[in-house]
C-alpha cells in the first residue's frame, strides 16, 4: 500500500486501531438532480479490506464504477441503500431528505455500526459519527458509499425510469438539468417524479409550463 493509498484510510485507521471494527462509510447520490429519489449508502468493510482503486465515484468513468461496485459488494461486510422519493425532497428540503436516505441506508445495514464516516454531513441517529469534508476522496470507505449510491441511482434511470418516463432522456442525463432535459421539460412538462421546488430555479422566462 503506498502513501495516498495508506493517507485515505486515515480516519479508518484510527477507528481500528480503537478496536472498533464496524466501521461504516456513508454518501448520497443525485442530490443536484431535478428529477427522481435522493439515493444513499452505507458500507461496512472489515479492517483493512477496502479495494484499493476505490475513490470519490466524481472521479470514475462509469465503466470503472460498475466494476468496483461489484468490488466492493462482493468484499463488504454489509452494505445497504436508502432512497427518498421527490415529493418527500420537495417537503422537506433536499438537505433533510438526502440525510433520511442516510439514515435508511444505516438503517437497512442489517447489523449496527460503532462509528459512522460521513461525507460532510450528520446522519440521524444515534451512533458516534464523524463528517468529513469531502469525505468521498479522502476516505475509501465513504468513497465506496460514494460508488454504491451512484451505481444504484444510475441503474434506477437506465433501467427504470427511462421506461417510465420516455421523452425525457433520464438515462442519459440521470435526472441533471442538462440542456437535452431543461428542453424536454419545456416541451413535455414535468412528470410525478420531477422536484417542484428545483424546477423552480430554471429561468423565469423558461418557466411557463410549471
Amino acid at each position: 500500500m503506498n502513501a495516498a493509498e495508506q493517507d485515505r484510510l486515515e480516519w479508518e485507521r484510527k477507528l481500528w486501531e480503537e478496536g472498533l471494527t464496524l466501521v461504516a462509510g456513508v454518501d448520497e447520490a443525485g442530490r443536484g438532480c431535478l428529477f427522481g429519489d435522493v439515493v444513499a449508502a452505507a458500507v461496512v468493510f472489515a479492517p483493512y479490506r477496502v479495494p484499493e482503486e476505490v475513490t470519490d465515484s466524481k472521479q470514475l468513468t462509469p465503466k470503472k464504477r460498475e466494476e468496483l461496485y461489484e468490488a466492493i459488494i462482493s468484499s463488504a461486510v454489509a452494505w445497504a441503500v436508502g432512497r427518498v422519493d421527490a415529493a418527500t425532497v420537495d417537503r422537506i428540503n433536499i438537505r433533510q431528505a438526502a440525510r433520511l436516505a442516510m439514515k435508511r441506508a444505516v438503517e437497512n445495514l442489517g447489523l449496527v455500526p460503532q462509528h459512522l464516516l460521513v461525507d460532510a454531513e450528520t446522519v440521524p441517529v444515534d451512533m458516534p459519527q464523524t463528517p468529513i469534508v469531502k469525505g468521498d476522496a479522502r476516505s475509501r470507505t465513504i468513497g465506496a458509499a460514494s460508488i454504491v449510491a451512484k451505481v444504484t441511482r444510475d441503474r434506477l434511470c437506465e433501467r427504470e425510469w427511462e421506461a417510465l418516463y420516455p421523452g425525457y432522456g433520464i438515462a442519459s442525463h440521470k435526472g441533471y438539468a442538462t440542456r437535452e432535459h431543461v428542453r424536454a421539460l419545456l416541451e413535455l412538462g414535468p412528470t410525478p417524479m420531477h422536484r417542484k421546488t428545483f424546477i423552480r430555479g430554471i429561468p423565469a422566462e423558461q418557466q411557463t409550463l410549471f
